[in-house]
């Protein structure tokens, strides 16, 4: 076998370096995204625990929460229950000028409904028909479609779940359902590839994230979104603070004020 040099650790340093590089660029595609009114949709899926919500997080953490909204939607209602499958997704796309983050999206259908039969099989095969004509209508409207599928390794996901239940902070992230998932690996398996097979297509590919490094991920991740999205710098006119006018103002004495204890000694 031919020798594979094994994988460099990133070091914190340089991932806290790039992560700043990168979200200064995530501003300013977020103004380009205003400015052009542009409608940007970025699906994301995977394994629980794959890391989706740590993306996520630090694509939005500088950005305009006007401008970039993250959709995490959860079980449907008794009334969405009745409702066209794509009709409470459609209800929360981007108008002009907005990029909306799905935290798990339309393919919960193709996922966890259909391995933990939350669905019937003919909604199943419906879901896979109709889902490749449905993105298409959204990229013919004018809508940027990206999905992305984070990958992670059973033992790396393990690793994960036991830091979940072990971690107070965390505890509230481990749900019955990823139980579920770890009694359904191969069930989830198959599910994953019946639905590449269907929606990975020319006009709305899927891009698989290696997530087993949660740092590695988070970089390649928005380092792509970024190429995706042909963005220009906006050029702000310069700004001069005028002086404070505190004319007719009398200051409330602070002894009539309640403040909040300071804890702490020092600045």
């Amino acid at each position: 076998m031919p020798f594979v040099p094994p994988k460099k650790k990133l070091k914190k340093s340089d991932y806290e370096a790039e992560l700043e590089r990168l979200q200064i660029e995530l501003v300013k595609m977020q103004e380009w995204i205003k400015q052009e009114g542009l409608k940007v949709v970025v699906v994301f899926e995977g394994r629980d625990a794959a890391g989706k919500g740590g993306v996520i997080k630090r694509i939005t953490e500088k950005l305009n929460p006007r401008v970039c909204r993250i959709v995490a939607l959860a079980k449907p209602t008794e009334r969405e229950r009745t409702q066209w499958y794509f009709q409470r997704y459609v209800a929360h796309l981007p108008a002009e000028g907005e990029m909306v983050l799905f935290d798990r999206s339309w393919y919960n259908r193709a996922g966890v409904e259909h391995v933990m039969g939350f669905c019937s099989d003919d909604e199943y095969e419906e879901f896979l028909r109709s889902c490749p004509e449905f993105e298409r209508m959204l990229k013919r409207s004018g809508i940027i479609l990206l999905k992305y599928w984070f990958s992670v390794s059973d033992e790396e996901q393990e690793k994960r779940f036991m830091e979940r239940i072990n971690t107070p902070i965390k505890r509230w992230k481990f749900s019955p359902m990823d139980l579920e998932s770890r009694s359904r690996w191969a069930a989830y398996s198959a599910a994953k590839d019946r639905m590449f097979a269907y929606t990975d297509t020319k006009q709305c590919p899927w891009w698989v994230v290696d997530a087993d490094t949660k740092k590695k991920a988070r970089i390649n991740c928005i380092s792509h979104l970024l190429s995706q999205i042909p963005y220009q710098d906006i050029d702000y006119p310069d700004i001069e603070l005028p002086e404070v006018n505190k004319e007719g103002y009398i200051r409330v004495p602070e002894e009539n004020q309640t403040f909040v204890p300071d804890l702490f000694n020092g600045d």
